[in-house]
């Protein structure tokens, strides 16, 4: 496979996806990702198992008590289970953002080695790979590019973590 030094062309075409699940820093914020999703999976399991008990006690206990009281502690448990399902969503919705946050961040990163890469090759563009219909292998610079951007870059996190 050719480098970046040995393309010569005012077209290169990267793919952006394995440009970022390819460099160590995107498969650190992936791992990352997983384990949190993973984390909060299991708290949602656990909590469901929660409050499926909690549900049967309250179903278990309605014959000795009057509608009134039940619906009250019915009442209490579904604004009980409305504010967890609120708090489960707004913690995926923060995993998301936090996903995407990073993949900015590594895209801000990564421009400065892109722009190198573009010169050497005395390119004036790179273009998506996906949205290009024909295009020859060599102008292909995303394995060179994951490999300068890891150099730089690492994993991503600061340095001394």
């Amino acid at each position: 496979m050719a480098t970046a030094q040995d393309v010569r062309s005012p077209i290169l075409t990267i793919d952006s996806e394995r440009l970022y699940r390819g460099s160590a820093f995107g498969q650190r914020v992936v791992q990352d990702i997983e384990a949190q999703t993973s984390a909060l999976s299991e708290e949602n399991r656990v909590l469901e198992e929660q409050l499926e008990t909690e549900e049967q006690e309250l179903t278990d206990q309605r014959p000795e008590m009057t509608p009134e009281d039940f619906r009250n502690l019915a009442d209490a448990f579904d604004a009980r289970v409305q504010s967890i399902r609120r708090d489960r969503e707004a913690k995926s919705r923060a995993i998301a953002a936090q996903l995407e946050e990073n993949r900015d961040r590594f895209l801000n990163a990564a421009a400065p080695v892109l722009e190198a890469i573009m010169r050497e090759a005395g390119a004036a563009v790179i273009l998506e790979r996906r949205s290009v219909f024909v295009s020859a292998n060599a102008i292909d610079i995303t394995e060179a590019a994951i490999a300068r951007i890891d150099a730089v870059l690492g994993d991503g996190r600061p340095a001394g973590d």
